[in-house]
């Protein structure tokens, strides 16, 4: 037993010898402190910001000679804006007030009765609105929701979405407290096509080229808001430049190294904070049967609550993938433990969602304290708030961890889909 644990320490040390010198602090600080700038603007989507961050990312793909796709590492997709001009409405022969009506649909003109054929949910007093509006909003077929007037205070934040997807399906709310038997409810808007990118990089694989190993991060924030004592850009700095950075200094790695049998695909998605649209997209590209594994990094710029060499992985009982990581990180310092904040529902809230539920063992790598994070989603998320030595050991912790599924070795269990919320 001495020996195998002597063999396996050496084995470390070469390994650790040749990633100390592309996995550094420096490149890592110097993507960090780049993505996180005041010169970024908190890259929020449709801005100028984001364009920067995506060309960043894109010229880091490009030194680091990975392959594009269609001639391009940008993976354009199309969002929809829509200006509501005027919406109606009656229910059992009496008119309803336009404040009292959502109409969410990527149309000019949009007209529902009771013989539309819409999916019809009743929301009842006490119900869940935050889950139950998820649920709708994400409905694969059209879909009229009628609230209790409780959930009136709902009313203008639903009024006040973002950009829709393509797959949008139409969504109409309606404030009645019981469903009434006949119903019409009209709207017109003026609807505007616009873009947003995916950044996407691909290391071909040499002897299994036709199975996926992703590993990805939102390159994404909240932009400009609400100032705090003078400050008023939300840099992202550990949501998720840190995650993006990771991410980018793994392909950095992998494409030095050159020995992968598997095909690695680098992705920064955008519009992850506004409703996970990027990586919903992206898994929509992808037979999910040709996809081994998906490592989707998320703040980890922070100490876990176990202190430094540590993280931990959401959804860790879904799949193998866990254990498969921690075997292969037997011998060093570094471990992976399951997600510890399931009341947060972590697995289902990032970018590896999309794919998870395809049933491809996707999952979210973090450090981040989730109950007690004090600088989530505010202005303070700086570098400086950041252990970037710390954060560059959890970057090769990563790269040693996913050594045997990129070469083949092992292939961690799919996810059961029947068991997903």
């Amino acid at each position: 037993m001495k020996k195998i644990l002597l063999l396996l320490s050496l084995s470390f040390f070469a390994q650790a010898q040749k990633i100390d010198k592309i996995i550094t602090r420096a490149e890592t600080e110097r993507i960090q402190t780049y993505l996180a700038s005041d010169e970024l603007a908190g890259r929020k989507p449709f801005t100028p910001g984001i364009e920067k961050a995506a060309n960043f990312i894109a010229g880091e793909f490009k030194k680091a000679k990975l392959q594009k796709t269609n001639g391009t590492y940008l993976q354009v997709f199309p969002m929809f804006k829509s200006s509501l001009i005027s919406a109606s409405g009656n229910m059992d022969e009496k008119s309803l007030e336009a404040k009292n009506i959502v109409i969410i649909s990527k149309e000019s003109s949009i007209e529902v009765n009771e013989k539309s054929g819409y999916e019809v949910v009743n929301i009842q007093e006490g119900a869940n609105f935050g889950q139950k509006a998820y649920q709708i909003m994400n409905a694969k077929k059209p879909t009229i929701a009628f609230l209790h007037e409780s959930f009136a205070k709902y009313i203008p934040r639903l009024s006040s979405r973002g950009p829709l997807r393509e797959t949008q399906a139409n969504i109409v709310f309606v404030i009645a407290n019981t469903i009434p038997t006949k119903y019409q409810f009209t709207a017109t808007q003026q609807v505007e096509r616009l873009e947003l990118a995916n950044v996407m990089g691909i290391l071909p694989g040499k002897s299994r080229p036709n199975e996926y190993v992703i590993f990805s991060g939102h390159y994404d924030h909240l932009g400009i808001g609400k100032a705090v004592q003078g400050d008023s850009i939300y840099n992202g700095a550990n949501d998720d430049a840190a995650g993006t950075t990771a991410m980018l200094m793994l392909a950095k790695y992998y494409a030095k190294k050159h020995d992968n049998e598997r095909t690695l695909i680098f992705a920064a998605f955008t519009a992850e904070e506004s409703g996970g649209h990027g990586s919903t997209y992206f898994s929509k590209q992808f037979n999910p049967d040709q996809v081994m594994a998906m490592f989707n990094l998320e703040m980890i710029g922070t100490e876990s609550k176990w202190g430094k060499n540590s993280a931990y992985i959401t959804g860790y009982e879904k799949s193998s993938m866990g254990e498969i990581l921690k075997k292969n990180l037997t011998g060093s310092p570094f471990t992976f433990y399951p997600d510890p904040y399931l009341d947060q529902n972590l697995f289902y809230r990032s970018d590896n969602a999309t794919l998870a539920e395809l049933g491809v063992p996707a999952h979210t790598i973090s450090t981040s304290k989730m109950d007690s994070e004090p600088n989530y989603h505010k202005a303070s998320d700086e570098v400086k708030t950041l252990d970037l030595e710390n954060m560059t050991e959890i970057i090769k912790a990563i790269a040693k961890s996913a050594t045997s599924i990129i070469s083949g070795e092992d292939t961690p269990s799919r996810v059961d889909t029947t068991k997903l919320k």
